[in-house]
């Protein structure tokens, strides 16, 4: 009987050693929740550690800092460019024509030239001369800065380029034609500058009735 007893227990604690229970301290692992991020951790020796907030606070207020600083820095940079194209402008402005008055000074000296030998020579031919010397200059430098001669007499009359002092009766002119000019019409390219102060034909009455 002895035996048979001995031999059941045994068995039976052959049976637990194969299959163990498992240990309060696994299941205690199992279930404890995931570290949440800042918040303490037991370190190896068993020592509490906090995240360093400090720093990372001090890392992004300086990056904060720095980009403050740039766009202070690109946004005076941008007032000056403003300021200079500015003032650039002005000046284009105000000394627009001062290549143009620069080509006109030697027209006046040799006007003023002109002018003296005027006085002191009793020869018109030579006066004249010295005159249209002058004129040709003065047409050469105007011409450069593209300023063109309005040409009228027998021209169809043209309200954006002449300027009507009257009409008068011709023959040899169409009606509706400049006939005559008074004074000379000038443009700037496409621009005009003056009109042509100009008379007008019209059908002699005899004919039109």
């Amino acid at each position: 009987m002895n035996t048979k007893a001995e031999a059941t227990e045994k068995k039976h604690h052959h049976h637990e050693q194969k299959h163990p229970a498992s240990s309060p301290s696994t299941e205690a692992a199992e279930k404890t929740p995931p570290q949440a991020e800042g918040e303490k951790t037991t370190a190896s020796n068993g020592e509490e550690t906090v995240p360093d907030l400090a720093a990372e606070n001090v890392k992004l207020t300086a990056q904060v800092a720095e980009l403050k600083d740039r766009l202070l820095r690109a946004q005076a940079d941008w007032d000056n460019s403003r300021k200079r194209i500015l003032r650039e402008k002005e000046e284009a402005v105000r000394y627009a024509g001062e290549a143009l008055l620069e080509k006109l000074l030697p027209v006046l000296d040799n006007f003023e030239m002109g002018m003296q030998a005027a006085q002191t020579t009793t020869d018109a031919k030579t006066i004249a001369q010295g005159f249209a010397m002058v004129q040709s200059q003065l047409q050469g430098v105007l011409r450069d800065a593209g300023v063109e001669t309005i040409e009228s007499v027998g021209q169809p009359f043209d309200p954006h380029r002449h300027e009507a002092l009257g009409h008068v009766e011709s023959d040899e002119h169409p009606e509706e034609h400049v006939v005559t000019q008074m004074r000379k019409g000038y443009k700037l390219k496409d621009r005009l500058l003056r009109p042509a102060s100009v008379f007008v034909a019209k059908t002699p009455e005899g004919k039109a009735s």
